[in-house]
């Protein structure tokens, strides 16, 4: 399911079409029916005025093309489903007259569509796996052109992932970790110019998620449980005391002063800290249940669900915008 930003409809998939769902109304109607090719195999989503689904399904007219699975990821689910190599189609439907269109095809595991907040032709999606084995985020074009790679990864066991748009479109910001359960970061790509910006966290404030205020002043994240990878070794062993931290965190951001930089420098990565507020204790959250922040639109409380009172209900909590002092 997605929810447009213009009507704020919900969009699924249901019976072969494509459905919306009036939240006002609760009236739901068929908005355009799929070809057969195209009925399962991947999530959804629409773009910025809901003039366009895009969508990702097994191809058919594709050749299964597997990869070898090293000794050590043999038991592990994900890589077995990355290893496959089954041939996977990202399409576009036009609401008004129907119109399906194949963009992109690939035998990588395709997944975690987004569509920019601002841009109609902008689309953000990822190659899905272990996250050392796949170079992860990527940016195309509703018409199939500019296929991007948001982030190369230049170190082994090096991890990005979890990509999301900043509100106004113009940077996907994803979490860093350079390597895997060692340094970490919550990284941006500004998609015009390609800058960079590494934002520096401590272990302990790593999350599972983040997600920036409608301004693109403040981030926010759900903290990470006891087998999240800032509790573990490089080597994948559990870290004694433990290093992950079970909260709701407020972040502010604060850039490090790079002046006087010869014209060579402009494409060096930008760097800073993330300043840290807990907002929320989350230590009697399990942390199977991802509490997945957001936050409201005029920036002034942080929505996550959480199970830390025994049922999953969904919670806000009021933030202090202001600078700290």
């Amino acid at each position: 399911m997605v929810t447009g930003r213009k009507s704020g409809n919900i969009y699924f998939i249901r019976d072969a079409a494509i459905h919306a769902a009036d939240l006002d109304t609760h009236v739901i109607h068929e908005v355009v029916k799929l070809p057969s090719q195209f009925r399962f195999g991947g999530n959804i989503t629409i773009n910025a005025d809901e003039t366009m689904i895009v969508g990702l399904a097994t191809d058919p007219e594709g050749k299964t093309i597997p990869r070898e699975v090293p000794d050590s990821a043999r038991n592990d689910r994900l890589a077995r489903r990355w290893s496959a190599g089954t041939p996977m189609v990202l399409y576009t439907v036009d609401l008004k007259s129907g119109e399906v269109k194949r963009i992109h095809t690939s035998n990588d595991w395709l997944n975690h569509l987004q569509c920019s907040p601002t841009d109609p032709s902008q689309i953000l999606f990822c190659h899905e796996g272990p996250w050392h084995f796949v170079d992860r985020t990527w940016l195309i074009r509703t018409d199939g052109t500019k296929l991007t790679q948001v982030h190369p990864r230049t170190i082994d066991m090096e991890i990005a992932g979890h990509e999301f748009f900043s509100g106004d479109g113009k940077t996907v910001w994803y979490d860093l970790q350079t390597p895997r359960s060692v340094d970490f970061w919550l990284a941006g790509y500004e998609i015009a110019t390609g800058q960079r910006t590494w934002y520096h966290l401590d272990r302990t404030e790593w999350s599972v998620h983040y997600n920036i205020s409608p301004d693109g002043q403040l981030f926010a994240g759900d903290g990470g449980g006891p087998d999240s990878v800032a509790n573990r070794s490089y080597d994948g062993k559990p870290l004694d005391p433990p290093g992950n931290g079970q909260w709701i965190y407020l972040f502010r951001p604060e850039k490090h002063r790079m002046t006087g930089l010869p014209e060579k420098a402009k494409d060096l990565v930008k760097t800073g800290i993330l300043k840290s507020e807990r907002l929320v204790d989350l230590s009697k959250h399990n942390y199977n249940l991802e509490p997945n922040v957001t936050f409201t639109p005029d920036g002034k409380m942080i929505v996550f669900r959480s199970n830390m009172h025994g049922p999953t209900h969904v919670y806000a909590v009021e933030i202090d915008t202001a600078e700290a002092k």
